[in-house]
Parts: C-alpha cells; sequence; structure tokens
C-alpha cells in the first residue's frame, strides 16, 4: 500500500515497503540526489533533512516513520535564489570537497530557525553531528555567524 508523503512541498505516492530509509526514497524514487549517503547509521550529517523543520538523518527514518512535510537541500534553496545561508557558505567558500554540505546547511537552517543569534558554542553543539572530512568548520563557523547578522538586520 502506498503511503503519500510532501517532500519540498509537492505530494508524492510512495510503494515501497515500510522499512526503506528515506534516503533511498529521496534519491532512489524522487532523484533528489542533494541528500547524500555517508554512513547508513546516522553519525556522519551527509543524509540531513528536515521534517516539519527537524533536522533528522534520512538514513534512520524508515518510510512508515515519515511524520510531516520533508524538506531537502532542493526544497532549501535553487540556484536562481539562493537561501541567505546558502549565499553565506559561498561568501565563506565554506565547500571544498562539497560531499557533506547539504547536510551540513540543513543543520545549520534548522540551528538558525530554533536559535536565530547563536554562539560559537551554539553553533559546535548543533553542527557537531555533522561531519567533514576537509574540515572547513571554521567557514561554517563564520557562514552561520553571517547569515543570523544578515537575517536579524532584515
Amino acid at each position: 500500500m502506498a503511503k503519500r508523503i510532501r517532500v519540498n512541498g509537492q505530494d508524492h505516492d510512495i510503494d515501497l515497503p515500510p522499512d526503506v530509509p528515506l534516503l533511498w526514497i529521496l534519491r532512489d524514487a524522487l532523484n533528489l540526489t542533494g541528500t547524500k549517503f555517508g554512513c547508513g547509521v546516522a553519525s556522519c550529517g551527509a543524509c540531513t533533512v528536515h521534517i516539519d523543520g527537524k533536522a533528522v538523518r534520512s538514513c534512520q527514518v524508515a518510510l512508515e516513520d515519515v511524520w510531516g512535510d520533508v524538506t531537502t537541500i532542493e526544497g532549501h534553496g535553487k540556484p536562481q535564489a539562493l537561501s541567505s545561508l546558502q549565499k553565506s557558505w559561498v561568501d565563506h567558500q565554506v565547500a571544498q570537497c562539497g560531499y557533506c554540505q547539504s547536510g551540513q546547511i540543513m543543520q545549520a537552517a534548522a540551528l538558525l530557525a530554533e536559535n536565530p543569534s547563536p554562539s560559537d558554542a551554539d553553533i559546535d553543539e548543533a553542527m557537531a553531528g555533522n561531519l567533514c572530512r576537509c574540515g572547513t568548520y571554521p567557514r561554517m563557523r563564520a557562514a552561520i555567524h553571517s547569515t543570523a547578522k544578515m537575517l536579524q538586520e532584515a
């Protein structure tokens, strides 16, 4: 029996086993490949998406457990209208290899939605579960601070 889920504002009827991870639904069934597979055990954060605004690891959320609207990096911003966070990511040259960046941005967006003026400690705590093999953590922190300032001035 198909389950209806809403992803990036569009409804989809997914006719797959209920234990299929959301990550594979996004990537294989819906062709939304911005969400990356990293570790498969929720330890790296590469697969971070939002469900009802909360950052979750899509590799560990089964289809049957999707409880609300899903937002992926594709729904967070588009090339022709980048979000303020994505603009800061570019301005601070955060990405090196880029593999983890969609998960990093989705985690940072959830942080800023919850805490619009985070301290370094807040950022470090919120981002601790998202790994970057290139080690661009100082640039990420700077981009998050820039975005927070930009949003406060708006």
